[in-house]
């Protein structure tokens, strides 16, 4: 039997393949933390990572300088990762609206539907509650990416 990927797997999967530049929210220094994990998973891919952390603003994780805030970021940017408690989505959602970025990524844990729905209100593509570390080598072995 063959799988039939979803609606939302092409979604995503489209998603993975056309976007370009990705603004990692909140970026870790911490090797051990997963956020700094994905971040080198997404360099790793190829993709053009830009750590957030406004805390640690100006010193380089994984080779890449850390902004203090998206719109500190000095290139258009794609996709927002986000790595934050559920509850402090929604400015970081309004921040990604206002800069017209393509898609917001909330990682596994990270549940906000109001910020979803402002995302999509906006035009946004959402993700939410997903890891790009799963699935991207997922859709690779399903041939979607």
């Amino acid at each position: 039997m063959s799988f039939m990927p979803s609606k939302i797997d092409i979604n995503i999967a489209e998603l993975l393949q056309t976007t370009k530049t990705i603004a990692l929210e909140i970026a870790s220094p911490k090797q051990h933390r997963d956020s700094n994990k994905i971040l080198r998973f997404l360099l790793d891919y190829g993709y053009d990572v830009y750590p957030i952390n406004p805390a640690h603003e100006g010193i380089q994780i994984a080779g890449r300088k850390v902004y203090g805030s998206l719109s500190d970021v000095p290139v258009p940017i794609d996709l927002v990762d986000i790595f934050r408690r559920s509850d402090g989505v929604t400015p970081i959602v309004s921040e990604a609206i206002e800069l017209n970025v393509k898609a917001v990524w909330m990682q596994l844990g990270v549940i906000n539907e109001e910020a979803a729905a402002l995302a999509k209100a906006a035009g946004l593509q959402v993700v939410m509650d997903r890891c790009p570390a799963i699935d991207i080598p997922r859709y690779q072995s399903l041939g979607l990416l």
